[in-house]
C-alpha cells in the first residue's frame, strides 16, 4: 500500500487451535494512515500515524503473531465484553435471578470472564473503501455464554448490539497506546493527558468501585488540565494509586449514555508532536496506565511490554453497574439497541494543544 488512496486489504494472520482462520484487515486512507484490525477479539493490532516531521510510527501496542496473543492474553487492542471492566464477585442479579460469571481477576470477573469477546474470532460481514475505509465484524454470543442471559448479536465498527432476551451489556475497546511509537525505548510517563471530568470512582482493594463519586480537585486524579501521566503516579500519599499499582480507575464524564459523542480525553506527546483525542457517547472513562504489563509479552517490534509502556482509555458505563444501582443500568431489552461510539482522532502539534 504505497500509493495514497483509500484501500482495504485482507490477509491470513494465523490459525486458532480449532483450525479457524484469523484474518487481518488493513484499512488505508488517502493521507497514508493505516490501521490493521484482527478478527481475533475484533482487535486493533496497529495504527500508523505521522509525527510533526511527517514520519510514520505505529502508536498501538500489539503482537506480531497469533501465538503471542494466545500465549499472553492481556486484552491488547481487543473489544471487551459482554460487560467491560469488573463485576464484583463474578455475579449480578437481573429480574430476581442470580447470574454468575467465572472469575478471572481474583474473586471478580473482568471484561466478560475467562472467555470474553476478546478471545473470540469475529466474522467479517462487510468491508468498504469508499467513502471511508471500514470493516464491520460480528459476533454472536449465545444465551448463557460466560453466565450472561440472552443471545447477543454484536457488530463492531465499533457499532451496535441487539439481544433476544433481557441482558446486561457494556462493551469497550482495550487498545494500548504509545504516541512515541510502540517500539520506542521510552514509555508513556511523559505523555500529557487531559481528562474532561470533575469526578472519579475510588475502588476497594480488589478494584471494585466503592460507590462514591469523588471530586478530582486537589488529588492525583485531577487531569482537567494537561498533566504528564508520570508526574503523580508514585504519590505515596494517595492510597488509590497503591491499589492498582498506578491508575486503573473510572472517571465520571457524564450521567448516562448521550445521544452525541463528546470530547472525553486528549493526549499529547511533545517530542514527536503526535496527539490523540478521544470522543465517545459513554458516561465513564477507564484510564489504565499499563501497570500490569510485566515483560512476559513481546510487541511487534520485538520489544518486551513492560509497566508504563502504554496507556489505555476505555469509554464505557461505570464498572460493576449491575451491582450498584446508583450508577444506572446496563439492562438491554429485546428490540432495544445498545450503542457505544468510540472515535480516536490523531493530529500533530507544534506545541500545546488548543
Amino acid at each position: 500500500m504505497t500509493d495514497l488512496q483509500n484501500r482495504v486489504a485482507e490477509e491470513q494472520f494465523g490459525r486458532l487451535p480449532d483450525g479457524d482462520i484469523v484474518t487481518a484487515v488493513t484499512l488505508a486512507n488517502v493521507r497514508g494512515m493505516r490501521v490493521r484490525i484482527l478478527t481475533y477479539g475484533a482487535s486493533i493490532q496497529s495504527v500508523m500515524v505521522r509525527d510533526r516531521a511527517g514520519e510514520f510510527s505505529d502508536v498501538a501496542l500489539g503482537h506480531a503473531t497469533l501465538a503471542e496473543y494466545l500465549d499472553h492474553p492481556q486484552f491488547v487492542g481487543a473489544t471487551v465484553g459482554r460487560v467491560a471492566n469488573r463485576l464484583a464477585g463474578g455475579r449480578f442479579i437481573l429480574d430476581g435471578c442470580i447470574h454468575t460469571v467465572p472469575p478471572n481477576d481474583g474473586r471478580n470477573a473482568l471484561h466478560g470472564g475467562p472467555v470474553g469477546f476478546d478471545k473470540r474470532n469475529w466474522a467479517i460481514i462487510d468491508t468498504t473503501s469508499e467513502p471511508i475505509p471500514s470493516v464491520t465484524l460480528q459476533l454472536i454470543s449465545a444465551d448463557g455464554d460466560q453466565g450472561f442471559p440472552g443471545e447477543l448479536t454484536v457488530t463492531a465498527r465499533y457499532e451496535m448490539a441487539t439481544t433476544d432476551r433481557a441482558t446486561v451489556v457494556n462493551l469497550s475497546n482495550h487498545a494500548y497506546w504509545n504516541l512515541a511509537g510502540e517500539g520506542s525505548a521510552s514509555g508513556v510517563m511523559d505523555h500529557e493527558l487531559t481528562i474532561f471530568a470533575d469526578q472519579y470512582l475510588p475502588t476497594d482493594d480488589s478494584a471494585i468501585p466503592t460507590g462514591e463519586m469523588r471530586p478530582v480537585d486537589g488529588t492525583a486524579f485531577d487531569f482537567r488540565t494537561a498533566t504528564t501521566i508520570g508526574s503523580r503516579i508514585r504519590d505515596a500519599d494517595e492510597p488509590q494509586l497503591a491499589i492498582g499499582r498506578g491508575y486503573d480507575h473510572n472517571w465520571v464524564a457524564g450521567e448516562a449514555i448521550s445521544a452525541e459523542v463528546r470530547l472525553l480525553a486528549r493526549v499529547c506527546h511533545r517530542p514527536s508532536g503526535r496527539a490523540m483525542e478521544l470522543r465517545s457517547n459513554q458516561p465513564g472513562l477507564q484510564f489504565y496506565s499499563g501497570n500490569f504489563l510485566d515483560g512476559r509479552s513481546v510487541g511487534k517490534s520485538r520489544h518486551f511490554h513492560r509497566m508504563g509502556d502504554a496507556f489505555v482509555l476505555e469509554p464505557q458505563m461505570f464498572p460493576d453497574t449491575p451491582n450498584q444501582p446508583a450508577f444506572g443500568s446496563l439492562r438491554l431489552e429485546p428490540g432495544e439497541t445498545y450503542r457505544n461510539i468510540i472515535q480516536f482522532r490523531f493530529l500533530t502539534t507544534e506545541g500545546a494543544l488548543t
